[in-house]
């Protein structure tokens, strides 16, 4: 049976990848050994799900799409920036969500035991924090430069935008990076 690397996200539109970008621009002349994402690629997920069987997905997306229909449309405010797990050995470069952060949290929670019924989903040890990752760090050259660039860009703000819809996506990784492409579109509630 064939399988889709699939995951759940919420799209942060064209204005908030651009200034993500900008972001990663400026982190990048620290010299740190970073694998950026794409910048067509820079989203919030709610959950990676990974291999799913093909025929899992139908269902996958009627329950996404499902919940959503319960859900309202929000702001998403992008804000500060960050690593995990701390900045004497970051692994992950992230920029933060602000406002929307608990409507994040509430949808996640909302799919969470849907996806668990359907078999295609673990639950994760650690509690879900809604980040956009920029990028993954490599190796420890230029570290400090990058822990100083993440102080000082610490108060950094992307903007805003409205959430009216999150997309179910798979992921094909190629020699390039990964390449997405959206299995499903499920609305808000009036969005």
């Amino acid at each position: 049976m064939a399988r889709v690397r699939t995951f759940i996200a919420v799209d942060l539109g064209k204005t908030l990848r651009d200034r993500c970008a900008v972001l990663q621009e400026k982190l990048a002349e620290t010299g740190a050994d970073v694998k950026w994402v794409e910048v067509d690629n820079l989203h919030v997920s709610l959950f990676f799900l990974g291999e799913v069987d093909l025929r899992e997905i139908t269902p996958v997306c009627r329950a996404v799409g499902g919940c959503c229909a319960d859900s309202v449309p929000f702001t998403l405010g992008v804000e500060t920036v960050g690593c995990f797990p701390n900045p004497r050995r970051p692994r992950v470069v992230w920029a933060g969500v602000g406002e929307g952060s608990d409507e994040l949290i509430a949808l996640q929670a909302a799919l969470e035991p849907l996806l668990l019924d359907l078999g295609c989903y673990r639950r994760e040890e650690r509690r879900y924090t809604p980040h956009i990752t920029l990028g993954r760090v490599r190796s420890d050259r230029s570290g400090e430069e990058l822990a100083a660039a993440l102080t000082r860009h610490a108060t950094w703000h992307g903007g805003a935008t409205d959430v009216r819809e999150v997309q179910v996506l798979s992921s094909e990784l190629t020699r390039d990076g990964p390449v997405y492409a959206i299995l499903s579109r499920a609305k808000l509630r009036g969005g």
